[in-house]
């Protein structure tokens, strides 16, 4: 066994060089903890953001349901929810756990953006959904950049997801985005013009 100058163990490595890290799986310094590998913080980021767009899916559908955009937001709401649904079995499929208190933070932070000063205390503000809808149009721009990003792996794990499945998962993205668009210009025409 080597010892240093002061009596002290240096350790060899596989090649038995003086100083080199130990060898073993346990022994890794290198080694990543799946929680924190950036895909699995990347997904998690998206879920968080997947649990606090659907709350406010669900919301402004239902705050709209009477009105002209009422059905189109309720269908947004619904493949909002899928996509989310999606998101999940894709993590699964890459063996990437879900974080619960992301999903929790995620309920949470579409609660937070309630209470927001927009000049009304007791009724929703004519800009709130202007706002909301532009919340909205982010969040599936986010979400169309995921399945993008997905698209484009290269690795190993590429062969773990379903391309037909991520393409129209893409599309269908591209299509929300395009009618929140919509949803977004009348509601702000109706209200900065007032």
């Amino acid at each position: 066994m080597a010892h240093g100058a002061h009596g002290t163990h240096t350790g060899s490595g596989p090649n038995g060089a003086a100083g080199a890290p130990p060898s073993g799986d346990g022994d890794r310094a290198d080694a990543v903890h799946p929680l924190r590998e950036p895909l699995a913080v990347y997904l998690n980021d998206h879920l968080l953001g997947a649990t606090a767009g659907g709350e406010l899916a669900r919301r402004v559908a239902k705050q709209h349901a009477r009105s002209p955009a009422g059905g189109t937001l309720v269908r947004v709401a619904d493949e909002i929810a899928e996509d989310r649904g999606a998101l999940l079995r894709v993590m699964l499929r890459l063996g990437v756990p879900p974080r619960r208190y992301r999903m929790a933070a995620g309920w949470l932070l579409e609660k937070a953006g309630r209470v927001k000063s927009n000049g009304f205390l007791l009724r929703r503000a004519p800009l709130s959904s202007v706002l909301e809808l532009e919340a909205l149009r982010l969040g599936v721009e986010g979400k169309r950049l995921m399945w993008q990003a997905l698209r484009g792996l290269e690795g190993p794990r590429s062969s773990l997801l379903d391309d037909a499945e991520l393409a129209r998962l893409l599309n269908r993205a591209h299509q929300q985005a395009e009618a929140l668009e919509d949803l977004q210009r009348t509601a702000a025409a109706d209200v900065l013009d007032a």
